[in-house]
């Protein structure tokens, strides 16, 4: 089964005033819809945009696995363990919450910053905190989250130039840039794919410089 979710459906946050929008694919701080609270692991799919000096304040993660793409200018990240880095375009950052963390995002730059954030839910709860940031991640490239069954790819596709889309029981393909075609739907930038019980299907990109993100995930969230 595929579901398109366009972007002009996303839900509207963040704080003008402070230089910040958001734009959330599921149900997320004051939004609520019970019908739209996660997809297989996925709990959130957010688009930021900041404006320079903009950001998040301090404040704490438990049990989530946290993915940022960024899609143009730089985002830093600061941590309570005393980490502190800066994630660019083409570079995947990994926050694994585990028992509790608490950290920083902000648009420290001069440029406007655009993000990608996904939350996934582990399958195992606790633990200590982890990060990691992979520099520069290639086309094609399946990057495994260690504690939840999902892996997400990178695809970056020319117009015609098609791709596989994984085998598994939840699919999300999020179109950051470009376009995609899948069966007879087309999906631009911020639109997104929901397949279930996914099986031999294959996507086109519809534009030059196509860039998609996708998660394929083997398991739902289990909090027993």
């Amino acid at each position: 089964m595929l579901h398109i979710w366009r972007e002009a459906d996303r839900y509207r946050g963040g704080d003008a005033a402070a230089g910040i929008e958001t734009r959330h694919a599921f149900s997320f701080s004051g939004f609520y819809d019970p019908s739209n609270t996660r997809f297989g692991l996925l709990v959130a799919c957010n688009e930021e945009r900041l404006a320079p000096g903009a950001g998040f304040a301090e404040h704490p993660h438990a049990d989530v696995e946290i993915v940022s793409w960024v899609v143009e200018g730089e985002l830093t990240h600061e941590d309570s363990t005393g980490r502190r880095a800066v994630i660019r375009p083409g570079d995947v950052q990994r926050l694994s919450a585990g028992r509790g963390i608490r950290h920083v995002e902000r648009n420290a730059g001069s440029e406007p910053l655009r993000f990608v954030q996904m939350w996934l839910v582990p399958g195992v709860f606790g633990g200590d905190a982890e990060y990691e940031v992979v520099r520069g991640i290639a086309d094609g490239t399946p990057y495994g989250l260690a504690r939840a069954d999902a892996v997400m790819h990178v695809r970056r596709l020319g117009p015609g130039e098609r791709m596989a889309i994984p085998d598994a029981p939840w699919v999300y393909v999020h179109v950051v840039r470009g376009g995609l075609r899948i069966g007879e739907e087309s999906l631009a930038p911020g639109d997104a794919a929901r397949i279930t019980d996914a099986e031999r299907l294959e996507a086109a990109g519809e534009a030059a410089g196509t860039e998609v993100l996708i998660w394929e995930m083997h398991a739902e969230p289990s909090y027993g």
